[in-house]
């Protein structure tokens, strides 16, 4: 059986994949973490092991290969703040990594470990998550119906459940902040949770969007070179942590707040008690226009509606249909790359059958 080992695996989304690999025949999961109580916990529900691992420590490295690890799927954000030593690591045990990472530094500069990864045999895909692995399966999807395709316009909306303290941390931590993105063939400043606009998406009504920045805003316009618009935000399903978000982000551009992610504590702990008024839906869109193969303009909208708080499972499984592939031995690429075009959307959805979720294509 193909070893696989979760860090932060009783996390919120390590939970998800460890237990969703743990029903595939051809894999053990191993739970890993600091704290090998919990990680022995969901070991004992799932049928696997569990390993107290640090990634912080000296004996990181030399532990991951006593586990025997194949492929190591790191969960423990957040990843604005970790360097590349963790991948390192795999790629010296002779192990494929993959991650969940949504920081744009981390994901788009994971291609310095390319060498290293393919002298190893090994393939190292960093961002295997909602963005950029989904969102560049959908734009893969339909890029056929495109001569050019010129303009991506997409954000996420999530449930009121609050996530764990790494991703609030993570989101928090450009808030206010400036970054860059594409805009009408330019590259344009814009700020954190700003620039506020507004969605209809099915069944869940009209939901609120800001800016955030991702990977997708560097990696897409080289993966698509007609495009001279590449625009991502993001929401939450309650208008009272939306706002409050995007006013947490107004207080760190007129310097009142320096960085709002040292809040993340107290702030995680304001979002959570408000959960009781949310709605457990979430969704996702892509709309995507240009010129079509007839040379008229063409237009394409995916939308993905997400109910009974399942929203949260959906970044998780990129992760686990490339560790699928990577132990039935489908998977053949080898090196370091940002996770595109290794998920086709058909793949991903495969995985999503099981929850409460409805996809619209127009």
């Amino acid at each position: 059986m193909h070893r696989v080992v979760i860090l932060g695996g009783y996390g919120n989304f390590g939970t998800v994949i460890a237990r969703r690999l743990s029903h595939y025949s051809r894999i053990k999961v191993i739970v890993a973490g600091r704290d090998l109580s919990r990680a022995k916990s969901l070991a004992a529900k799932i049928d696997g092991e569990a390993a107290k691992l640090d990634a912080s420590a000296p004996d990181f490295q030399s532990k991951l290969k006593d586990i025997g690890a194949e492929t190591v799927i790191s969960t423990a954000g957040p990843f604005q703040r970790q360097d590349y030593a963790v991948p390192r690591a795999a790629i010296a045990c002779s192990a494929h990594y993959i991650d969940i990472a949504d920081s744009r530094a981390f994901v788009c500069g994971i291609g310095e470990l390319d060498a290293f990864a393919k002298a190893s045999g090994v393939l190292v895909t960093s961002g295997a998550s909602s963005v950029p692995a989904l969102s560049a399966a959908v734009i893969d999807h339909y890029l056929s119906e495109f001569k050019n395709l010129t303009n991506i316009n997409y954000g996420i909306s999530s449930s009121e459940r609050t996530p764990g303290i790494a991703t609030v941390s993570a989101v928090l931590g450009y808030c206010g902040k400036p970054f860059e993105r594409l805009e009408d063939g330019r590259w344009v400043r814009v700020f954190g949770w700003d620039d506020h606009s507004v969605h209809a998406l099915p069944i869940l009504g009209t939901r609120w969007f800001a800016n955030c920045d991702v990977p997708d805003l560097q990696l897409f316009p080289t993966r698509y070179p007609s495009v001279r618009t590449v625009r991502f935000q993001a929401g939450t399903g309650l208008r009272a942590t939306q706002y409050g978000t995007e006013l947490v982000a107004r207080l760190v551009r007129r310097g009142i707040v320096s960085d709002a992610a040292r809040y993340s504590v107290a702030l995680r702990l304001a979002a959570v008690a408000l959960e009781f008024f949310g709605d457990g839906m979430s969704g996702m869109f892509v709309e995507l226009s240009g010129t079509g193969t007839n040379n008229n303009p063409h237009h394409r909208v995916w939308e993905l509606i997400a109910r009974r708080n399942h929203g949260p499972a959906i970044p998780c499984m990129a992760a686990v249909v490339i560790a699928k592939k990577i132990a039935d031995g489908h998977l053949t690429e080898r090196g370091a790359t940002p996770c595109v075009g290794l998920v086709d959307l058909n793949d991903y959805m495969s995985e999503l059958q099981d929850l409460d979720i409805s996809v619209f294509a127009y």
